[in-house]
């Protein structure tokens, strides 16, 4: 049933309703990003006298830089893409006019219509008071911010990730781009040299390569998507190399310059010029301004550590998001957002810290992971303990309909089918990934999936097609497969 903030159910959260000054709240949530956006809208319904503070504008960088302006931007140059392959539907193939000014309007349409259901306004039919302005703690109770000082017993803070610059000499002086400013480029380069085979970089770089240009990329690891799967990298890489994208994977960058002909990069003794270049390296957890000392939070270079519920070392604070330093996703900074108002105003504690996050990268095709990999589920759990049933994507037939045969489904599992992990490459791996997700799921075995309906001709159905031949093996093998065998020949 749900809690009643008006008796027992608010017990630790008493002072809901309980500040009355203009200054004073029961929440005061700082950074209206994913996690913000989430957090103070719950905390309002469950009655409480909220503030968000956002130095900014509402959104974060999931709907300014991040992943409404991206996942736009690859929709336009699969539209591209698609152009230049009509051939392989039938159709007469030809060559988009790619005007970057116009795709970028575009872009920036789609935010705003985003926006609209964000907006200071929205928040306030929500019961949530925006404050405009950096925050920083004058005391464990207190923050300025806008001019005010603002008082509350709890705090949530999700104050979000910058781009950080790796320490390549010359870097600093070439005019470089990342994620944050991409999106306001007017003219499409001519040659993008990117830093960072990561998501950002992945994503970006053969969004680029679609659009027009050439793209060159840089990666220390001797492999791209270090985070994924080694058979998933392999695909990807497969891919992009095909559309003309070019990789110097295990190489250390030397310096960053620029030349005649533009912006020069030279990485184990090879030289590579292009037109600009776009960093995607990593993230840095915004904790610089807040004076976190002052409040007696601990926090470190990697961001602010907190417990499973969320809690800093100041039990009345809380944080979530990309400010912990761990996995940066904008869908665990919403659950966390939720469970961190959860522990503070509702009694009981709800576990808001996972070991593993499912993910998807948004190139074409898409990559995604939920559990873990087939090496680490080795490393953790021995190699006998763990089997590992794949299903390639041509074999499902809505993969052959859209030309979408370069994939696979992979699931990590033990003997008795308990799933450790999956991984998929496809068009739509994103959402076929869901399926997985619940899967893993105490007391739901992989088996378990072949017997539920799924709709044809979906992707969703190679979910179904794997868990399928996973059953039948097992079927066919020791015992079992014996007994079968000698009562189907006994049914003849």
């Amino acid at each position: 049933m749900p809690y009643d903030v008006r008796g027992r159910g608010a017990e630790r959260g008493s002072s809901l309703g309980a500040a009355t000054g203009a200054n004073e709240y029961d929440l005061i949530v700082i950074g209206a990003g994913s996690g913000g956006l989430s957090a103070a809208p719950f905390a309002a319904r469950l009655g409480a006298r909220v503030a968000l503070v956002e130095k900014d504008k509402p959104g974060g960088d999931c709907l300014f830089s991040g992943c409404v302006p991206s996942k736009t931007l690859v929709k336009v140059a699969r539209v591209a893409h698609d152009m230049r392959r009509a051939e392989a539907f039938g159709l007469e193939s030809c060559e988009p006019c790619v005007d970057l000014g116009q795709v970028m309007t575009h872009v920036q349409d789609v935010i705003g219509r985003v926006y609209e259901f964000e907006s200071p306004s929205v928040l306030a039919d929500a019961g949530v008071e925006l404050v405009t302005g950096a925050a920083r703690f004058v005391d464990p109770h207190a923050v300025q911010a806008g001019g005010r000082t603002l008082r509350a017993r709890r705090f949530v803070i999700c104050t979000g990730s910058r781009p950080v610059p790796p320490p390549i000499p010359g870097l600093d002086g070439v005019g470089y781009l990342t994620y944050e400013d991409v999106f306001r480029m007017t003219e499409l380069p001519r040659h993008l040299l990117v830093l960072g085979c990561g998501p950002i970089g992945m994503e970006l770089g053969q969004t680029f390569r679609r659009l027009g240009s050439s793209v060159t990329m840089f990666q220390r690891s001797d492999r791209l998507l270090s985070m994924a799967d080694s058979e998933s990298s392999d695909v990807l890489a497969e891919v992009l190399r095909d559309e003309g994208v070019r990789f110097h994977l295990g190489v250390n960058v030397d310096r960053v310059e620029r030349a005649t002909e533009g912006i020069a990069i030279t990485a184990d003794g090879a030289r590579v010029v292009g037109d600009a270049l776009l960093v995607a390296t990593g993230r840095r957890a915004n904790v610089d301004q807040l004076d976190l000392e002052t409040a007696g939070v601990v926090f470190g270079p990697r961001g602010i550590p907190v417990d499973p519920y969320l809690r800093t070392s100041q039990p009345h604070i809380y944080a979530c998001g990309d400010v912990l330093g761990e996995q940066q996703f904008t869908h665990y900074a919403g659950l966390q957002g939720y469970t961190a108002v959860r522990n503070a105003l509702l009694p009981g504690k709800g576990v808001g810290v996972r070991e593993h996050v499912p993910w998807t990268i948004f190139t074409d095709p898409e990559v995604a992971r939920v559990g873990l990999t087939e090496a680490e589920a080795r490393e953790r759990h021995g190699g006998d303990d763990v089997r590992v049933t794949r299903w390639p994507l041509d074999r499902v037939d809505r993969g052959q309909t859209e030309e979408d045969r370069r994939g696979f489904v992979k699931v990590v599992h033990r003997p008795n089918g308990e799933i450790l992990g999956a991984h998929i490459v496809a068009g739509r791996a994103a959402p076929m990934s869901h399926e997985r997700i619940l899967a893993r799921a105490p007391n739901i075995k992989l088996g378990e999936l072949a017997s539920a309906v799924h709709v044809y001709p979906t992707y969703a159905l190679g979910v179904q097609q794997t868990a399928l031949d996973f059953k039948l093996t097992g079927l066919h093998q020791g015992l079992a497969g014996r007994l079968l065998g000698a009562a189907a020949r006994l049914a003849r």
